[in-house]
């Protein structure tokens, strides 16, 4: 006889609830959960996926060992002991280790109860994420303004009148730093009350297509737009700081003065958006009705990542939206990370690239291929992956690609032999996830509702497998062992989770928690940010010093002339995340996603149509690709979806992997980055394009 659960899809940071109907272990059905208190019934087709991760026949389920070239089975035992030696034996040699985490990773809760004490035990002071690929602008300018890393203020779109979008594509994505589920519908329910989505992207996206007005803007120049917004607000007479007043500090009066030299008609040359459109997004942002601007993406992974995500901070400000209802608020979830762990760190330090951003601990990962490739005794020796596929997913994959075969150990957490685990010597893998719980524990303070929502595992773990938590800490114990520690004593996660649970101001217990399938509503985002600021004053830091050395940084770049190059751009689809979906053949299917976008006019000037191939030539690397001609694009950009270009040597593809198409990041260049934060540059690459063949491959 079949049952239905009722669970939290963990793909992505929407965190629907879905209905999943078994009989025994077959899985029949995965539906949208009507009654779920955040997602309210959506479902997108990535939620499919979970059954064809758990089910996958490629998917791994005993440790591997490599020998002689060759994937050899061992066990659990044999794989702990022999890591923990040979660490060991480096270790004795001063060999440096280091540590990449994945995506997947920020969203299985049991990971973070256990990765301090492998950290410890592995000895650790290089760690690498994939944060540093794509948000940790974020909480640089959210350390720096209101005293932690993770402190966010998200767009309240359910009581929001006017929502402006900048390199964003929740309609995608269901949010990103910004957890909301139904997206489409909710802006639909917002221009029903004559609200307005408003859409700015060199794109036309998903997200774009639904909105009441959608602006072009050229890549990469995003500041000059906010700059624009924040000055007309100021000069038009625009500002309201009545209601945080109290909680502003003084450097609130250096900002005005700091735009005073910017000229409007410069700034709107550079971005390509008229003065009056930009002076009108300004005078609906400080209208008589709540509304947020929203960047991500596209506006986090250039150059100028850290100033963009502090400009939007200060616009919001400076209308009067931010702590307001439909506004930009602070969630107050169920399991408050913000006052049960650290605030979170910003400093710098010495790399073989010269003294760079640390944030939270996490070094750049533009720096790591260099980290493993120097000549010298701090060469990065060895590296534990834990779920992830930096290869494909870190700017100019194909050094990466060759830097990790200069280890001498390297051990992947991973379900699969993939681009990156191929060099591992050892592949530690997970059961499936529908054999492990879920909290959303990092996406609750991100959510536009406060709520709870906890999902019990399906399936019993069966034939010696472990979960990752499992597999983290009892590594970690067997290396502490071989190092002459004694072994830490393992709280299991639901303890931790618990105990974590009762310590915040909700005060539930997992077993309530647990109790409720749909989860437990706990009310719409309300004005808190004065209780929540974590700044020694308790106000909000507006502009520390750095943003506003950017602010003159930026003012030396608008005067440099543009190359006649195209600029690249990337792109997600709702049947993607990131590299590690492409085994589904329910998302796989389809016409082929992994095609240049290019814009009509660009493509008849290179001789290109739909169908042929293309190569594309960036400063990096070049790829061939299906060209796709599109006026989706504006004039002088490309695009190229991330995540894909899997079947690299080594690695076999599967049947829903008969595309793989290229990787965007084989493109992308190291030496750029964020220099406030560090982060990758993936955005606004210049390039050359070419008319390979008449292919007429199906675009």
């Amino acid at each position: 006889m079949s049952q239905i659960h009722a669970r939290t899809c963990h793909i992505c940071e929407a965190n629907c609830g879905v209905l999943i109907e078994v009989e025994g272990r077959d899985i029949l059905s995965i539906k949208g959960n009507p009654d779920h208190v955040l997602s309210r019934g959506h479902i997108c087709p990535k939620a499919t996926a979970i059954a064809d991760l758990q089910n996958d026949p490629d998917r791994l389920h005993r440790p591997l060992k490599k020998v002689d070239g060759q994937w050899q089975e061992i066990a659990w035992e044999t794989a702990f002991q022999e890591i923990a030696d040979k660490l060991q034996n480096l270790k004795q040699l001063g060999a440096k280790p280091a540590m990449y985490m994945g995506n997947p990773s920020a969203h299985d809760y049991g990971i973070s109860t256990q990765i301090s004490n492998l950290r410890r035990a592995i000895g650790l002071k290089n760690i690498y994420s994939a944060s540093t690929l794509d948000q940790i602008p974020h909480h640089v300018v959210q350390y720096h303004m209101y005293g932690h890393v993770s402190l966010a203020a998200v767009p309240d779109i359910d009581r929001s009148q006017y929502l402006l979008v900048v390199g964003g594509n929740p309609a995608a994505s269901n949010g990103s730093i910004w957890t909301v589920p139904d997206f489409k519908k909710r802006v639909k329910e917002m221009q029903a009350r004559d609200g307005q989505l408003v859409v700015v992207d060199p794109r036309r996206t998903e997200t774009a297509k639904l909105a009441d007005q959608h602006y072009f803007v050229k890549p990469g120049t995003d500041t000059a737009l906010f700059i624009g917004i924040l000055k007309a607000v100021f000069d038009d007479g625009l500002v309201d700081i009545s209601r945080l007043q109290d909680i502003l500090d003084d450097s609130w009066a250096t900002i005005e003065p700091a735009l005073s030299g910017f000229d409007m008609m410069e700034l709107s040359a550079y971005c390509g958006i008229s003065e009056t459109d930009i002076r009108g997004m300004a005078a609906q942002l400080a209208a008589d009705h709540p509304a947020a601007i929203y960047g991500r993406m596209g506006v986090s992974v250039c150059e100028f990542g850290t100033l963009n995500q502090w400009l939007i901070q200060t616009i919001n400000i400076a209308t009067g939206n931010l702590d307001r209802e439909g506004g930009t608020m602070v969630p107050e979830p169920a399991l408050d990370t913000i006052n049960l762990v650290g605030r979170g760190s910003v400093r710098k330090t010495g790399t073989v690239r010269g003294e760079m951003p640390v944030i939270m601990g996490e070094l750049p990962t533009v720096t790591l291929a260099d980290e493993m490739l120097r000549e010298d005794e701090e060469r990065i020796r060895s590296l534990f992956v834990i779920t992830g596929n930096p290869v494909l997913s870190s700017p100019d994959g194909a050094k990466l690609d060759r830097a990790l075969d200069r280890l001498d150990l390297m051990v992947s957490f991973d379900m699969y032999v993939t681009e990156t685990s191929r060099h591992a010597d050892y592949i530690l893998p997970p059961c499936g996830p529908l054999e492990k719980d879920h909290y959303p524990f990092f996406f609750g303070p991100l959510a536009i509702r406060n709520y709870a929502s906890y999902s019990p595992a399906i399936f019993d773990i069966e034939n010696d497998e472990k979960a990752d938590w499992e597999i983290i800490a009892e590594l970690a114990s067997a290396i502490l062992v071989a190092d002459g520690q004694d072994a830490p004593n393992i709280r299991e996660p639901r303890d931790v989770l618990n105990t974590m649970l009762q310590s915040s101001p909700a005060g539930l217990t997992l077993a309530e928690v647990e109790a409720a399938p749909n989860g437990i509503d706990l009310g719409p985002l309300r004005s808190c940010l004065a209780d929540r600021l974590l700044t020694e004053d308790k106000k909000i830091q507006c502009a520390h010093p750095d943003f506003l050395a950017e602010i003159q940084r930026f003012r030396g770049v608008l005067a440099e002339e543009h190359s006649g190059h195209m600029r690249l751009i990337g792109r997600r689809h709702v049947r993607q995340n990131n590299s590690w979906l492409h085994n589904s053949k329910r998302l796989a299917k389809g016409p082929n996603r992994c095609t240049l976008m290019i814009n009509p006019e660009d493509a008849a000037n290179h001789g290109l149509e739909t169908g042929d191939m293309a190569t594309v030539t960036s400063s990096a690397n070049s790829v061939d690709i299906v060209v796709e001609v599109t006026d989706d694009v504006m004039i002088g950009v490309v695009s190229i979806p991330h995540g894909f270009g899997h079947g690299r040597k080594g690695v076999k593809l599967s049947v829903a992997q008969e595309n793989p198409g290229v990787s965007l990041n084989d493109l992308t260049d190291t030496e750029r980055f964020d220099p406030l934060s560090g982060n990758a540059v993936l955005n606004a690459i210049p390039v050359t394009i070419k008319a390979l063949a008449k292919a007429h491959a199906a675009a």
